[in-house]
C-alpha cells in the first residue's frame, strides 16, 4: 500500500522514503512523523514522506523498497532489520536509518556500533535481559510454569527467538518455538500450542505479532492462555505487555535523518540504543482467562487496565 505526499520533489525538499511492516494506521508511523514535524521537518511542507507499508507481508518488502529507489527518494527510513537489509539490497547509493533492529552488527547491516562504515546506521531498543525478564513475570503469574510457547517469525531474523529459548532453559523452562511464516498459519500454531499442553505464550516483537497481534491476543484469551507480548502490542489486550516502546525508537530515528538530511554521513553516525522498559498489566484480561496480578506486578506497571 502507499501513502505519498502531493508536494513536488524540488531541489530544496528532501524526500523520504518509509519502509514499514504495517499499515499507515500503525503507532510507528505517527511516531516517525511526529518526530520529525518536531524537528521542523513537515511533510507537504518542508519535506516530501514517500511511505510504503508490507501489511504484515514481508515478501512484498523487495518490491515496495524498489519503488521508494525509484522515485527517487534522497533517504529511507526502514523500521525492521528485514526491511533495511531489503532496501540497502536494492538502494545502497541512498543514506539508510533503521530502527527495531535487535543487533545490527550480527545481521550485517553495519560494521561497528560506534562506526558502523556504511551507507546504513539507526536505533536499537533490544536489551539481552529482556527474555528472562519477560518469563519472570510470567512465573509471577502462574509459579509453576514449565511449558512456554515461544512465537516468531519464520522470514524475520533468529536472534528474538534465540534469546527467549536461551532464557527458558537457564530457567528450567520447556521452550516450544513456532515461527510463522504468514497470518494463514496462526490457527494451526495455536492447535499446536494447544496440542503440546503450553502454560503461557512469550509472543515475541517480530513482525507478524505487530501486524496481526489483534488476532494473538484474542487467540490466546480464547484458549486462556497467559500471554506477554511487546510493549507496542498492549493495545491488543493481552495479558502483560513489557519493553521498550518501539515508537520511541522510531522517534529517535527521526533525529538520525535530520542529521543526514543535513549532511552527515550515516556511515559516521554510531548506532544509537534506547532501553525505557515499561510494564503494562490488563487486570481485564485476567479476570477473562482466570488468573491473578500479584499486587507486586500492578506497583510496577506503568499502566494497568480494567
Amino acid at each position: 500500500m502507499k501513502n505519498s505526499s502531493a508536494l513536488p520533489k524540488t531541489g530544496s525538499v528532501a524526500r523520504i522514503g518509509v519502509l514499514l511492516t504495517d499499515d499507515a494506521a500503525h503507532p510507528n508511523y505517527a511516531a516517525l512523523r511526529d518526530g520529525l514535524e518536531a524537528l521542523g521537518l513537515i511533510d507537504g511542507k518542508t519535506i516530501a514522506i514517500e511511505a510504503r507499508f508490507a501489511e504484515g507481508r514481508l515478501d512484498r518488502l523487495p518490491r515496495l523498497a524498489a519503488e521508494l529507489a525509484a522515485l527517487p527518494v534522497d533517504i529511507i527510513a526502514a523500521v525492521g532489520a528485514v526491511h533495511c537489509r531489503v532496501a540497502q539490497q536494492v538502494a545502497s547509493h541512498l543514506p539508510i536509518i533503521f530502527a527495531v533492529v535487535v543487533d545490527p552488527v550480527a545481521v550485517g547491516l553495519v560494521a561497528n556500533a560506534e562506526r558502523p562504515g556504511g551507507n546504513a546506521t539507526g536505533v536499537t531498543n533490544f536489551d539481552p535481559s529482556q527474555a528472562r525478564e519477560e518469563l519472570l513475570l510470567l512465573r509471577k503469574v502462574i509459579p509453576n510454569l514449565q511449558r512456554i510457547a515461544i512465537l516468531g517469525d519464520g522470514g524475520a531474523p533468529d536472534a528474538l527467538p534465540r534469546a527467549a529459548c536461551a532464557a527458558a532453559k537457564a530457567l528450567g523452562m520447556q521452550a516450544q518455538l513456532h515461527l510463522p511464516r504468514s497470518p494463514e498459519d496462526l490457527e494451526s500454531v495455536f492447535s499446536a500450542m494447544r496440542d503440546a499442553g503450553a502454560d503461557a505464550l512469550v509472543a515475541l516483537g517480530v513482525p507478524i505479532v505487530n501486524t496481526h497481534g489483534a488476532y494473538i491476543a484474542a487467540s490466546a484469551r480464547a484458549a486462556r492462555l497467559p500471554t506477554i507480548i511487546a510493549r507496542d502490542g498492549a493495545r491488543f489486550g493481552p495479558l502483560l505487555a513489557h519493553g521498550t516502546s518501539f515508537a520511541t525508537a522510531v522517534r529517535r530515528m527521526s533525529e538520525m535523518i535530520d542529521r543526514v538530511l543535513k549532511g552527515e554521513r550515516p556511515g559516521e553516525i554510531p548506532v544509537a540504543r534506547v532501553f525505557e522498559p515499561e510494564l503494562v498489566v490488563n487486570l481485564a484480561v485476567a479476570r477473562e482467562i482466570g488468573v491473578t496480578i500479584p499486587p507486586e506486578l500492578g506497583a510496577r506497571a506503568v499502566q494497568g487496565i480494567t
